[in-house]
């Protein structure tokens, strides 16, 4: 069986799939088979180098990611269902439930969203406005994405006002107060807890023989610090990832991880991966024209194995409404021929650019999709239904408190919300009240109306009444009473968790799962009239939509580790996908979708739309910032299978104006041999090609004019000031264009040759 699965490999692969001993880079380029490396890697370890499956940990970033990973390992190898196989997150929170106590967190946690960390920071400082705690909250993420707290005087590479981190620890405190923690916890709090208890880092680190990363390139700053805690002297580490796919800097992401690598992990291996058995040689050209311009990248080449193929297309058109007609006109076409819409996949730089492809799109009666629309565990009723468990699994949870406790309508206002609220932290600290926190402080709050207090009483019982659902588990040790002195391996534990789904699923009837605590809360909680009514209003169907969430309850145990887990997998591992992501998948239509959510995705023919400077790249980009937007093309480009489509705008609507628009400098990083060009080629494109031009910003350009009006000269003009050339260009009209950014910080573009009444140079 195992020569089997091996003699499917090419040379790389089979190289990198029975390495063993020192630390192991793979360098997996796309199209590369990475996937089936990874998995055959785990089956390999198992079958030939007899690695107990619990042994092994492998991480990845989406729930997608690991499930497709644990799936095709269990082909491979059965035993492989025993190793752990998670997202990074989920195993942060698997370790939080087992040693939370050493962080000072209760097991019985709920994780907050971005929404719910911009609601608990305006209550910690409620001189903030939601926007500018939401400015806060995104500062706070980042500074959890580098493992900063609070007190860490590193915290000023994130923002050196003091006020900023006042504002963290404050947030922190009421996180704190709350019981629960936010995603950046889920991995900063396992670290600190490791740092600060060497004998835990120690009996987690020999739970492990292999450790497997898949997606390094993605990995934060506190990603790498958990990696670097888990890995012990007698560890297998292998990471797999791709330099040249980096793209999520906004997110946190570090491109330095996998460049340094082998100066963190002494004596490692590095194997590249670069038969691409997704693309055709003719696209391959293009992608390797434009990345090998970046400086901060380990190098390599792909190699198309389906041959040779069409070149891809450069379409120059007049406007963005000509951009979309074109491409409409593209898989109408096709289509005709037989070709199905789900071929195809329209790509671009920013959300806003679909709406000129959805007009066309519409009135040609050519279906889509849109990847990055509203995702179903954000809706307002689900996240309804979803509040409601929280405050079951955790009384002091005060934003899931707020959310439900009159909704529907039940005469309480928020400042008498606010009141028990109050009370309950009060009589937590006085030891008045235990364990059931805000809960218990409905039924002992006194001062409220009648009315109010008829409405509390009735939540207070009606939340009561839930846990009773819930099968009791009095009785049993808790995981953290028994972990405390490390007496059980994670053999155990994860035997223990097995023995307990088994039991489960043997006895699986309706009564026994959480669905029927979710149907409950629709019907007892008045969510399903409220709801009911509205869809009668609107024609929405929030009432299916809550019993959806009932199917997914099916899957765990009445219990409260059920809850437990029901709501880490919703809080969790939801992966980028979007609503009914499965039934778009399987649709007839077209894709529209951003350049960042094309990762992992293929599709045999892909336009590229918007390839213009200021579109794609953005202006004013850093030299680091420039190589990563740079990266994210050469993803959009090896997305491609069959054919690839660039398309290019003259003139585009931005901000409500029309502007004349330039060529994007990557198309200029590819040999026009490369390409076949259609439409009138703008003169800014063929100066790309033209002797001696070497800037992306405008400079060394063939134009009278150039040398007065240079980048970097200082100007003035009547209405706006003083302010300096920021780069300088030539339009389709052979007009020469500056643009100026002035002391005030606004930027403006001018032509000199009309403008010798109101700009002037400034002299020094």
């Amino acid at each position: 069986m195992t020569q089997d699965y091996l003699s499917v490999l090419n040379p790389e692969q089979l190289e990198a799939v029975t390495h063993t001993g020192s630390p192991l880079l793979i360098l997996a380029g796309a199209g590369s088979g990475k996937t089936r490396v990874i998995t055959t890697k785990i089956a390999y370890l198992i079958d030939e180098q007899n690695i107990e499956p619990w042994k092994i940990l492998a991480v990845t970033f989406t729930k997608k990611a690991a499930t497709e990973m644990r799936e095709r390992a269990e082909k491979l190898c059965e035993r492989a269902v025993k190793s752990q196989i998670k997202t990074f997150h989920s195993f942060g929170a698997w370790l939080l439930r087992l040693y939370g106590n050493f962080a000072g967190i209760d097991s019985n946690f709920t994780v907050y969203d971005d929404d719910d960390m911009v609601s608990l920071l305006v209550k910690a400082a409620p001189q903030l406005s939601k926007q500018q705690a939401s400015i806060v909250a995104h500062k706070i993420a980042l500074a959890k994405d580098y493992c900063l707290t609070p007190e860490n005087p590193d915290l000023r590479i994130i923002d050196s006002d003091a006020e900023f981190a006042e504002l963290y620890g404050l947030y922190e405190n009421r996180l704190r107060e709350t019981g629960n923690v936010d995603f950046g916890d889920l991995i900063m709090l396992p670290v600190l807890m490791m740092e600060k208890n060497p004998d835990l880092r120690n009996y987690i680190q020999n739970q492990f023989k292999v450790i497997m990363v898949d997606e390094y390139q993605d990995s934060n700053v506190a990603q790498f610090r958990f990696l670097k805690n888990l890995v012990g002297e007698n560890t297998y580490l292998c990471v797999v990832g791709d330099d040249d796919q980096s793209i999520y800097k906004f997110r946190g992401a570090d491109i330095n991880n996998i460049l340094d690598f082998q100066k963190e992990f002494n004596n490692t291996k590095i194997i590249r991966l670069v038969k691409n058995y997704r693309s055709t040689s003719q696209i391959l050209k293009c992608a390797d024209d434009v990345v090998k311009n970046n400086k901060s990248r380990l190098g390599k080449t792909l190699e198309a194995v389906r041959g040779e193929g069409k070149k891809p297309v450069l379409a120059f058109v007049p406007s963005g409404d000509d951009e979309a007609t074109f491409c409409g006109e593209l898989v109408s076409q096709s289509n005709k021929k037989g070709v199905p819409y789900s071929d195809w996949a329209v790509l671009y730089r920013t959300n806003a650019q679909s709406l000129n492809f959805e007009k066309v799109f519409n009135q040609r009666k050519i279906p889509y999709v849109i990847v990055g629309s509203l995702k179903f565990f954000e809706r307002e009723e689900i996240k309804d239904l979803i509040c409601f468990c929280k405050f079951i699994a955790n009384p002091m949870d005060e934003l899931a408190f707020e959310r439900i406790i009159n909704k529907p309508a039940r005469g309480i206002g928020k400042v008498s919300v606010e009141k028990i609220i109050n009370f309950a932290k009060e009589s937590k600290k006085s030891s008045l009240i235990e364990t059931d926190g805000i809960l218990e402080a409905c039924f002992q709050m006194k001062g409220l109306s009648k009315k109010t207090q008829e409405g509390v009483s009735f939540f207070g019982n009606l939340i009561k009444d839930l846990k009773e659902i819930l099968i009791s588990n009095e009785g049993k040790k808790t995981e953290i009473e028994t972990l405390a002195d490390f007496s059980l391996d994670f053999e155990t534990i994860l035997q223990q968790q097995e023995n307990q789904l088994k039991e489960f699923s043997e006895n699986s009837a309706e009564e026994n799962t959480l669905s029927k605590l979710i149907e409950t809360i629709i019907k007892k909680s008045g969510l399903a009239e409220y709801y009911a009514s509205i869809d009668e209003t609107t024609g929405t169907q929030k009432v299916l939509n809550m019993q959806e969430l009932c199917s997914v309850a099916r899957d765990f145990p009445n219990n409260m580790e059920g809850l437990s887990r029901f709501l880490d997998q919703l809080e969790l591992d939801r992966s980028l996908e979007t609503e009914n992501s499965s039934d778009d998948e399987n649709k007839n239509a077209v894709t529209l979708i951003t350049l960042h959510n094309t990762k992992g995705l293929e599709f045999p023919k892909v336009v590229i739309s918007g390839m213009e400077y200021g579109i794609f790249p953005r202006r004013e980009k850093t030299p680091d910032e420039l190589e990563e937007e740079r990266r994210l093309f050469y993803v959009g480009i090896t997305r491609a299978k069959d054919h690839l489509y660039l398309t290019s705008s003259k003139l585009r609507v931005l901000y409500g104006r029309l502007e004349a628009m330039e060529v994007s400098p990557f198309l200029g990083e590819i040999n026009p041999e490369n390409l076949d060009v259609l439409g009138n080629q703008p003169p800014s494109y063929k100066r790309f090609f033209s002797k001696g031009n070497s800037s992306e910003n405008g400079e060394n350009l063939d134009h009278p004019l150039a040398k007065r009006w240079k980048k970097g000269a200082f100007v003035y003009h009547d209405d706006y000031g003083t302010g300096q050339i920021i780069n300088c260009s030539i339009t389709e009209d052979e007009e020469y264009c500056i643009g100026v950014q002035f002391e005030t910080g606004e930027k403006k573009k001018f032509l000199p040759k009309y403008q010798q009444n109101h700009l002037t140079l400034v002299v020094e």
